[in-house]
């Protein structure tokens, strides 16, 4: 029970900070709805799920890789691919809003399904995420080593996430719930408004890679 309410207070602090991808969130929900935002915000997690495996299972190779030289090139890797999308997004010519009478944008499986693997690679192209999990996953792994399992580590990871989901939920209604007040001007800021995070978010992994 401890380990379940560390990892949904470690879930709530984490899923209050804002990134690149809270952004998108947003804007999935105002402008194609509920549904598309959620199926955006499976694919983020999906792909936290592959990064948390990744830093379970290669736990030594990615603590050496947080302070080697590689950090450097993934760096300016993630840096090049947000600052070229903060770019296109910026310019990104406003679509309007087409809804159906549910008060959704119009999507088919096929149109959910790449949202999800929108998501799924918009949270790919930030190499620092690995990292990320990473130092969560090291919060509850003394617990985990003491029981002598891993199944406690799972479930304080499973806590994170299920708290990481709810409060995205939280954002997807009360994005939604501003779409009667969304013009085009509004649209043209919002996009612009991502644009400046994106690129300002690539200009600092750039810095940090070229640092070193």
């Amino acid at each position: 029970m401890d380990l379940i309410l560390t990892g949904i207070f470690t879930g709530f602090i984490l899923s209050i900070m804002i990134g690149p991808v809270f952004f998108v969130l947003l804007e999935t929900s105002i402008r194609k709805g509920v549904k598309a935002a959620i199926a955006f915000d499976l694919g983020v997690i999906v792909n936290d799920i592959l990064y948390i495996a990744i830093a379970y299972f290669f736990f030594a190779q990615v603590e050496d890789l947080k302070s080697g030289d590689d950090n450097s090139v993934l760096k300016l890797i993630g840096g090049g691919l947000f600052l070229v999308y903060g770019v296109f997004n910026f310019f990104k010519k406003v679509k309007g809003i087409k809804i159906n009478k549910l008060g959704e944008d119009r999507h088919d499986f096929k149109g959910y399904l790449l949202l999800g693997l929108k998501g799924f690679l918009l949270n790919m192209a930030n190499p620092m995420i690995v990292f990320y999990w990473f130092s969560v996953l090291t919060i509850g792994a003394d617990d985990a080593s003491d029981k002598g399992d891993g199944w406690h580590l799972i479930i304080f990871v499973s806590a994170i996430l299920i708290t990481f989901f709810s409060i995205d939920l939280l954002k997807i209604f009360g994005a939604k719930s501003l779409r009667p007040l969304v013009t085009n001007k509004v649209l043209k800021g919002l996009n612009r408004l991502i644009g400046i995070v994106f690129v300002g978010f690539g200009i600092v992994l750039l810095f940090q890679g070229i640092r070193g």
